[in-house]
Formats: C-alpha cells, sequence, structure tokens
C-alpha cells in the first residue's frame, strides 16, 4: 500500500480532502477537552472531531485558534467536524449548524454530520437538506452522516439529494459491519471509524496481543493500523497527553494481508457505545 504519515490525506468524494488520522472528543468537556485539542495538534493531528452532543464545541475551537496563533499553522490546516445532535426537522438543524458555527468560533466547518439516524426518515431528509444548504451557504465545506445503517442510506439515496462524503460509524475487528461497508465503498463515501480502539475492552485479545508482540506496538498501535489498512479514517481519542503521541506512531509497521483478514474473523458484533444503525 502507499506509504502513509500523520500529515496524509484522503479524498472525499466532493472533492474535499480529510487527514487520515483524526482526534476524537468525546466525553470531554471544558478544560480536559482543550488540552487534549492542543496536546493532538502538537502532536501532529490536524484532523479534530466534536459534536454539539459533547458540549465542546467552543473549547476546541478554542484550542484550534490557540494552537494557530502560537505555531504559525494556518487554520486551513486544520480539518473540523462537529455534529447535528437531533433531527428535529429543517428549522431546527438549520439554527443548530449555526449555533455550532459560531460557538466553535472557526469562521467555517470541514465537516458536519447528523449524529443520528433517529428521527424517522422525514425527518433525516429535513435536517439532511439543511445540512446541504447550509453547505450552499459557505458555512460546511463537506457534508456526511454518522450511525447510518444500510437502510438510512438506502432512504437517503432514494431522495436524490446529494450523498454523503462520508458515514462515521463504530468499526474496528470486532464490529465488521460488512454490509454498511459494501453499501459506503458501492458509492464511494468514505468511512470514519468511531471506537477504532474498541474502547480498550479487546486489547488483552489474543490476536491482538500476538500482533503486538511481533510488531513491538501496543494493542492500540495495532488496531489503528488495522484501520488504516482497511481504507478506513480512524479517529481514536485520549485524554492522555503519552496515548495522544503514542496513537501517532503507527506508520513505520504494516500488518501482512493475512493478519489483516485474521482479524477481520473476530466480529462479534461488539458494541463499545451505543448503536443506532438499525433504528427506524
Amino acid at each position: 500500500m502507499a506509504v502513509l504519515s500523520l500529515q496524509s490525506k484522503s479524498k472525499l468524494r466532493d472533492g474535499n480532502e480529510i487527514p487520515i488520522v483524526g482526534f476524537g472528543t468525546y466525553e470531554m468537556e471544558g478544560r480536559a477537552a482543550y488540552n487534549a485539542v492542543k496536546w493532538a495538534l502538537e502532536a501532529g493531528y490536524r484532523n479534530i472531531d466534536s459534536a454539539e452532543w459533547y458540549y465542546n464545541e467552543r473549547q476546541c475551537g478554542r484550542a484550534i485558534l490557540d494552537f494557530c496563533a502560537a505555531s504559525g499553522v494556518p487554520r486551513s490546516e486544520i480539518f473540523f467536524t462537529t455534529k447535528l445532535r437531533l433531527n428535529n426537522g429543517y428549522a431546527a438543524a438549520t439554527a443548530a449548524i449555526q449555533r455550532s458555527v459560531e460557538s466553535c468560533g472557526l469562521g467555517y466547518i470541514d465537516l458536519f454530520l447528523l449524529h443520528t439516524p433517529m428521527g424517522g426518515p422525514e425527518k433525516r431528509r429535513e435536517s439532511w437538506q439543511a445540512v446541504l444548504d447550509a453547505k450552499a451557504a459557505g458555512k460546511v465545506r463537506s457534508v456526511g452522516v454518522s450511525n447510518f445503517g444500510v437502510r438510512h442510506l438506502k432512504q437517503l439515496m432514494e431522495t436524490g439529494l446529494d450523498l454523503p462524503a462520508l458515514n462515521q460509524v463504530d468499526l474496528h475487528p470486532f464490529m465488521t459491519r460488512e454490509d454498511i461497508v459494501a453499501l459506503c465503498r458501492e458509492h464511494d463515501i468514505a468511512l470514519e471509524a468511531w471506537a477504532p480502539l474498541v474502547r480498550g475492552y479487546r486489547f488483552g485479545h489474543p490476536s491482538i496481543t500476538n500482533l503486538a508482540k511481533k510488531y513491538n506496538k501496543d494493542p492500540a498501535q495495532v488496531l489503528l493500523r488495522y484501520s488504516l489498512q482497511k481504507g478506513y479514517l480512524p479517529i481514536p481519542k485520549s485524554s492522555s497527553k503519552q496515548r495522544i503521541e503514542s496513537n501517532t506512531q503507527i506508520f513505520d509497521f504494516e500488518l501482512t494481508g493475512g493478519e489483516v483478514a485474521h482479524l477481520d474473523t473476530l466480529d462479534e458484533e461488539l458494541v463499545t457505545d451505543w448503536d443506532p444503525t438499525k433504528c427506524p
């Protein structure tokens, strides 16, 4: 496969580029969120993932702006994602998008996602229309969805509206979601993996520990390397400066094709947090 680095980017179906490794901020608020994002940017991450539901858009935006001011790195080099909390109709979605733009303070949002398919087909369609209109207005650059299952994606396709550039979903060797992956790849919808570290639940699995020993890596690094080699965009999270840095050390080894295939066999449909991919 191509030589990758933390600076590598992937081109989305809309032509915009996204850094291949992101930094997640779920369950981080206040000073903890600010510090973690600052440490991540200092470690070389250029893709920061937030959400209205995380209550940290303001802290993430401030950390980005402070980092840019201190380092000279332009804001345009930082890819910022946030998400719509609820599908409550067009007007509510439009207002929420504006709040997110104002809260982050970054001038625009690089990627805006529908956080969940919950709400039903019509509310999803209205929210998606609001997101597309926000893109047309320049408030957001790329648009996508999160936690969308096959039914939700197909219903969105049937509306005739523009397709999402990306689907962010729980993806790892213990939750392979082959049906969602196949549909997204068929339509050139990028796959971003939240919880690529399985929230640590399988760090002790023999298949993971054996590979970690073979490559002199830790389990988190093995899982992130798997995600990259599957063509996913992993967004690991950590509030530890040391772990934030070590999670970037995944570009000096490569799993064999057989090892990736073996990890695919570990699927147990493990839900690490929530799974709305099959909601109505």
